[in-house]
């Protein structure tokens, strides 16, 4: 029995958004942001539960900003990969490393540390994202956002 898109396309992008940002964000977590082993660890926890609900919501956010900026450009399609994960990902990522414990100044790094890193990781994981979707038989950067198939 083959699963429908909607439903692989949900495997695909929760796939690929928690395996991307647990390694990610928990490095700038504590690397960046100076949270001990032990906030990473809830902050990493609070955040796996988090972006399960958010995946997929994320990746018919970027394919229905792809599909209305149409980028023709390699610039074209890292741009509008950055914009598409800094408008998303910062305000839910503030809320999480809160959750996880952390105060002022980690606050402030840690957020400036994402912002940055999504400027940096915007298309890589634009690109990863499409990569995991072609293992799960999806076309291009997502299907028609907003459809009743996917």
């Amino acid at each position: 029995m083959r699963l429908s898109d909607g439903v692989r396309a949900f495997i695909a992008d929760t796939l690929a958004l928690v395996l991307f940002f647990t390694l990610t964000s928990g490095l700038n977590e504590r690397f960046v942001a100076g949270m001990t082993w032990d906030e990473v660890l809830v902050s990493r926890s609070i955040g796996a539960v988090l972006m399960v609900l958010t995946a997929r919501p994320y990746g018919l956010w970027r394919s229905w900003l792809m599909a209305k900026i149409d980028p023709s450009t390699r610039w074209g399609s890292m741009l509008a990969d950055t914009a598409a994960l800094l408008i998303f990902q910062v305000p839910i990522y503030v809320a999480i490393i809160v959750a996880g414990g952390a105060e002022g100044q980690a606050i402030v790094l840690g957020t400036l540390g994402f912002a940055a890193l999504m400027l940096v990781l915007g298309r890589p994981y634009g690109l990863w994202l499409d990569f995991v979707r072609r293992l799960f038989d999806l076309e291009g950067p997502g299907q028609k956002p907003m459809s009743l198939g996917g």
